[in-house]
């Protein structure tokens, strides 16, 4: 399985004028960082959680298509699923009839389901099947949710006080348990 970037989300889900404001900075000098910092956090935010914050385009690449004739997305919101190709041994890449499957998108974590016969791939097939997905809350930051916004502004906020790589005499705390709090409610929990 390999979940691949392919359209980065146009805007960040805090502004640097937000973050700014936040850290309460009037010049511009640190502006290159503190933009830095918003991706970071964003990335920081994304990856532990399993979700994307502003919508954004990826392929999710699998070897074989599960025996269940079952598919579940690792990205959470799904907004659609553009396609699904399948790649051939020889380079060729065919992309499946939009009947042959259905999209919930709905449930989380969102799904395809074979409708018909299941795809055949070479045996061995590295990456065969290829999901075109769109993910995200929404376009603006707006549609992002409140508590996934201030714990970004939070991360920002810890990582612009505090710059060096180690700390020293204190407990290290690599993310601050009032982020940690604010994530809490959007983790994936198994059973």
């Amino acid at each position: 399985m390999a979940l691949v970037l392919t359209e980065a989300p146009a805007v960040e889900p805090v502004s640097l004028a937000e973050a700014k404001a936040h850290l309460r900075i009037d010049s511009d000098h640190e502006d290159a960082l503190i933009g830095a910092l918003i991706t970071t956090a964003r990335m920081f935010v994304e990856r532990t959680l399993g979700l994307a914050l502003i919508t954004q385009g990826w392929s999710y690449f699998l070897d074989a298509w599960p025996r269940s004739y079952t598919m579940a997305l690792p990205l959470i919101p799904v907004q659609a699923v553009s396609a699904v190709r399948l790649h051939g041994a020889d380079g060729s890449v065919t992309t499946l009839d939009t009947d042959s499957y259905a999209v919930d998108v709905l449930s989380q974590p969102a799904r395809i389901v074979l409708n018909g016969a299941m795809p055949t791939v070479a045996p061995r097939a590295l990456n065969a099947f290829e999901v075109l997905l769109l993910a995200g809350y929404g376009d603006e930051e707006e549609d992002v949710p409140a508590t996934l916004r201030h714990a970004v502004l939070l991360l920002v906020a810890h990582w612009f006080e505090r710059r060096e790589p180690v700390v020293l005499g204190a407990a290290a705390q690599d993310v601050p348990a009032t982020v940690a709090g604010l994530l809490l409610p959007y983790r994936k929990v198994r059973l």
